[in-house]
């Protein structure tokens, strides 16, 4: 290699720390994935990496996995805080967010902040299984004790096809915990007017957040398309055809073949 050639080779940029891999710089369109409540980004290890044009770029929150010794963000305010401060680059084709039950309200507060400082802002939030802010909070897993919520946690550990031992069972736990708790303080005191269309995806057979309970989001945005899958409350794991189809429909703008 000749110094000419050497000097014009520049470094890839680092990956954002809040993401689990550095975007495609060449995608088209982006869409950033954000985890389900005690859980990390690997529970998106069945999706797919692009959808059609889009680029699946899947967020690692503090406090778990290869963030575990980050302390926890306390609540979806000062994540989506930290993200604005810091890391806003990959903003720059368009792009959607998504998040199922607690994990989509990381979505709902980054897009909140991104309208109030004057960022590149979604052209779409994707909401799986989440009542809107002014509805919350909301779950049966926010009732639940210590014993209730780490058998609720062995139950999507094996869904997540992982083996649920004790060690691995009590150092999840305190996540899932510290979670729910910044779902449970998540409360709004109006509601919340989104500078983005929503499409809220709810599933005929979940019976932890009904279909019914979604019609909130109606009222947060002039552009709301409410959808019914079919499966249950954990099926977004499997990245099913029809909710990928969503993306492609609702992000890119316009039906792909």
């Amino acid at each position: 290699m000749t110094a000419s050639t050497s000097a014009s080779t520049s470094p890839a940029p680092a990956k954002p720390r809040w993401l689990l891999r550095r975007p495609d710089p060449t995608a088209e369109f982006r869409l950033f994935c954000f985890p389900y409540s005690g859980c990390g980004a690997s529970m998106y290890h069945r999706w797919p990496r692009r959808i059609g044009p889009i680029d699946v770029c899947f967020v690692q929150p503090p406090g778990r996995e290869s963030r575990i010794r980050d302390p926890h963000f306390q609540t979806y305010e000062a994540f989506a805080q930290s993200i604005i401060e810091t890391e806003t680059d990959v903003f720059d084709v368009p792009f959607g967010l998504f998040g199922h039950c607690g994990g989509a309200l990381y979505g709902v507060e980054l897009a909140r902040q991104l309208h109030a400082a004057g960022r590149p802002m979604p052209r779409r939030l994707f909401i799986s299984s989440q009542v809107a802010p002014q509805d919350g909070p909301a779950g049966r897993f926010l009732d639940l004790d210590r014993e209730g919520l780490a058998e609720e946690l062995r139950r999507l550990t094996v869904s997540l096809g992982g083996q649920p031992s004790p060690q691995l069972i009590e150092m999840g736990l305190d996540l899932l915990i510290a979670d729910l708790e910044a779902n449970r303080q998540y409360k709004v005191a109006q509601t919340p007017s989104l500078a983005c269309g929503v499409t809220a995806l709810g599933w005929a057979d979940d019976h932890e957040i009904p279909v019914a309970s979604m019609s909130g989001w109606r009222d947060t945005t002039a552009d709301c398309r409410q959808v019914t899958l079919d499966g249950g409350h954990h099926t977004f794991l499997e990245g099913p055809a029809t909710l990928l189809a969503e993306f492609e429909r609702d992000l890119i703008g316009e039906p792909r073949p």
